[in-house]
């Protein structure tokens, strides 16, 4: 018979190296191709053959290959949240309104500045001003969302109530959108198309902060998840607090979702999918190692769809949002018709 325990170290071990691989495929291509000598030298501080190259490694490539595991993860183990919480396949990091509220602070930033006053203007075409604008967004929209856990018992009425918010903030964007102009509509279609790249390591600093504070309240309520899978009523037999795992569940996502979404834009797909995805590759249902296979086959697939965005050896760069769907919403149907079952 096979043990299990070493049929997930295997596959957790085969996940790692074809992480590390992939890190080092991303960061060689784009519109120059870089050898990989010549990104180990550089990663060394070792004698690169142009000195170009070490500068677009250091200053532009590892900063985004960085960017690309922390997005690929975090909303991988959002997506894993948010389905267990509400029992929900169809469930993601977006349902809570989070993303949407993000959307709205920088839409109210680019789409208004006009209103704003020439010194916020000034901030709506920066990084900072923009990830601070969605940050705001999305505080704004996890409040309301928790006034409502507060106020409402079940489960699943928070469900609709984080998609109603998304509706009503969709609705404001779009009055915004049609009194703005033709150079703030394409500077906020920009933002939404995502993006993982022109992140300094500043502000790679301050989205690495909260992915690791996000991931931290994850690891307090492995348990309780599990016991979740089952229904509230079992959770509440087995000595659960469901309203304190709801809450830290909440809060987890909504950091992991607002500060990715700040960021890096509203990105589709890898939330959604890779946790199915992953479920089919381990065939458990159990957090202690989802969690972590959700967050580095995230991080895979994230980096891969990066890469096939870069157009190697062009100038132009897709759309991130174009390419997890394109090339990810196939695979995730294959498998789903090819295995005819999904857990959640």
């Amino acid at each position: 018979m096979i043990n299990p325990t070493k049929s997930y170290k295997n596959t957790f071990t085969l996940l790692i190296i074809t992480l590390l691989v992939i890190v080092f495929i991303n960061i060689s291509l784009g519109s120059v191709y870089i050898p990989l000598k010549q990104i180990f030298l550089s990663l060394l501080d070792g004698l690169v053959e142009k000195e170009s190259w070490k500068a677009i490694i250091l200053n532009y490539r590892l900063p985004k290959a960085i960017t690309a595991i922390i997005v690929g993860s975090g909303l991988s183990i959002s997506g894993l949240l948010m389905q267990t919480l509400f029992r929900n396949p169809l469930a993601g990091p977006f349902v809570l309104g989070i993303s949407s509220g993000a959307s709205l602070g920088v839409a109210i930033l680019i789409l208004g500045a006009a209103f704003l006053g020439a010194n916020i203007t000034a901030y709506a075409f920066t990084n900072w001003g923009q990830a601070i604008a969605a940050s705001v967004g999305a505080f704004l929209v996890l409040s309301a969302v928790m006034l409502a856990a507060i106020k409402v018992r079940n489960t699943m009425s928070i469900l609709i109530i984080g998609l109603m918010f998304g509706s009503l903030t969709a609705a404001v964007i779009s009055v915004l959108a049609y009194f703005s102009s033709a150079n703030q509509l394409q500077q906020y279609l920009f933002w939404s198309f995502g993006s993982l790249g022109n992140l300094s390591w500043n502000e790679i600093s301050a989205l690495s902060v909260t992915f690791f504070i996000g991931i931290s309240l994850v690891i307090f309520i492995i348990k309780p998840l599990n016991s979740l899978l089952l229904g509230e009523n079992y959770a509440k037999s087995m000595g659960v607090n469901v309203k304190r795992t709801r809450n830290i569940t909440l809060i987890s996502t909504s950091l992991l979702t607002g500060v990715i979404t700040a960021f890096s834009g509203p990105i589709a797909f890898i939330g959604l999918a890779v946790p199915h995805l992953t479920k089919l590759l381990f065939n458990t249902s159990n957090h202690k190692i989802l969690i972590p296979a959700v967050a580095i086959s995230g991080a895979i697939i994230m980096l891969i769809c990066d890469s096939i965005a870069q157009l190697p050896n062009s100038e132009y760069t897709l759309p991130i949002n174009a390419i997890t769907s394109l090339f990810g919403a196939p695979i995730i149907i294959w498998l789903l018709v090819r295995k005819r079952k999904i857990y959640y």
